[in-house]
């Protein structure tokens, strides 16, 4: 079975990968599956303005090193009340370096702090993804995806990852870390840029069902 690189280190990026990208078939691997060790180079690819830019950095530079087809993404939160910020900086927006649950959690007081006064009808946001693909061959597909919701003031939930609690869906009611994997596997940013993705491939079947959004 031909073998794809999913160009990521998150536990919770590759937990969701899995379960998005087990219809297709290839047999998903990731940098430590295959040896390739992380190096200081990695933390320079995210330096562009761009989700897409950040990605294709991403899925070129680990499948220049692999010899494999690559897919990337780049994603963040966007929250209107702070002009789009956190954006491309949400995994750096509380400036600390150190384990993924304690930058996790400095970021999500920085984003709580920021909102303090912000009315609920002005919490509006949208997690934004943008995965790229790049084949042996050089050729690129890109799909983006997109959910909307509100920033709630304390978290809810322990699922998913990231900003997850502080996340309410417009389309579930509740937040990503309230939601079960399956659930917001449904209608998350990331599903649905998968879903664009294989919209555009092939030899990828066009049955497939990516997340529980249908080809």
């Amino acid at each position: 079975m031909t073998r794809l690189l999913v160009a990521t280190r998150s536990r919770g990026k590759q937990a969701e990968f899995r379960e998005l990208l087990g219809a297709l078939p290839f047999e998903i691997v990731f940098p430590d599956d295959i040896d390739l060790a992380e190096t200081a180079d990695e933390d320079r690819l995210e330096v562009f303005d761009t989700f897409e830019e950040n990605a294709r950095a991403k899925a070129q530079w680990f499948a220049e090193r692999s010899g494999l087809a690559t897919l990337a993404d780049d994603s963040g939160l966007e929250v209107d009340a702070l002009g789009g910020a956190p954006g491309v900086l949400s995994k750096r927006f509380g400036g600390l370096n150190g384990s993924e649950h304690e930058v996790t959690a400095a970021n999500n007081a920085k984003l709580i702090a920021a909102l303090r006064d912000v009315p609920d009808a002005l919490r509006t946001a949208r997690y934004r993804c943008v995965l790229v693909l790049v084949r042996p061959d050089g050729s690129e597909l890109v799909g983006d995806g997109a959910t909307e919701g509100r920033i709630v003031c304390e978290p809810r939930g322990t699922n998913g990852f990231g900003y997850d609690p502080l996340f309410l869906s417009n389309e579930l009611g509740k937040t990503f870390g309230d939601s079960s994997a399956t659930e917001k596997a449904a209608i998350s940013h990331r599903s649905r840029a998968v879903a664009a993705v294989c919209r555009t491939a092939s030899p990828w079947p066009e049955s497939c069902n990516i997340g529980g959004v249908g080809m």
